[in-house]
This record gives structure tokens, C-alpha cells and sequence, in this order.
């Protein structure tokens, strides 16, 4: 349940920022949430990996819950700087196209 209200969270604030700047408000919903999983996976992938390497046999009896549970902050993370990137970088773009508007003018 709390997943959910989670993935409902990160789709609001990518459909409230779309908004703002006139792009595809579910497209961009629907991307932070792929970037919320996608994140979380490349993460649990890396630190597979480290943890393999460095102490072979480490995940066979840790648990799962726990282990889905650390990822959270992984994801949270990466949304935030994803929607901080976009933020920013429609920002510039609208006020350089309001810039080359009052040129023209």
C-alpha cells in the first residue's frame, strides 16, 4: 500500500511539473515513475555485484523485506534529482525562448 501511494506521489509532482511548462503531463508521470524502478534496479544490480565480489554468499540469507526496503531511498533520490534536472532545464529553455521574443520584437 505504501508503494503505491509512493508511485502516486512521484506521478503527481512529474504531472504538476509538465504542467507548468506545457509538455505531455502523463508522459511525464509515467517517466518518473520508470525512472523510480529503473534506478532501484541499476542500484540492487551494483550493489549485487559489490557484495559478491567482497563477501561471497552475503544475500542467501538476508532479507528480502529489508533488502526492498533499502532500495526506497535509491529511488526517492534519483526522482529527485531527475525532476531538479528537468526543472531547471525547461526553466532555461522558457526564458530563452521569451528572450528571443522580445528581440524579434
Amino acid at each position: 500500500m505504501l508503494g503505491l501511494l509512493l508511485l502516486f506521489w512521484i506521478g503527481k509532482y512529474f504531472y504538476q511539473l509538465a504542467e507548468q511548462h506545457n509538455k505531455s503531463k502523463w508522459g511525464f508521470a509515467i517517466l518518473g515513475i520508470v525512472v523510480y524502478y529503473s534506478s532501484i534496479i541499476i542500484f540492487s544490480f551494483l550493489l549485487g555485484i559489490v557484495m559478491e565480489i567482497i563477501s561471497p554468499g552475503f544475500f542467501d540469507s538476508f532479507n528480502e523485506i529489508l533488502l526492498g526496503i533499502m532500495f526506497i531511498p535509491f529511488g526517492i533520490l534519483s526522482c529527485y534529482l531527475f525532476y531538479k534536472f528537468l526543472d531547471k532545464k525547461w526553466k532555461k529553455n522558457k526564458f530563452n525562448v521569451q528572450g528571443n521574443d522580445l528581440i524579434d520584437n
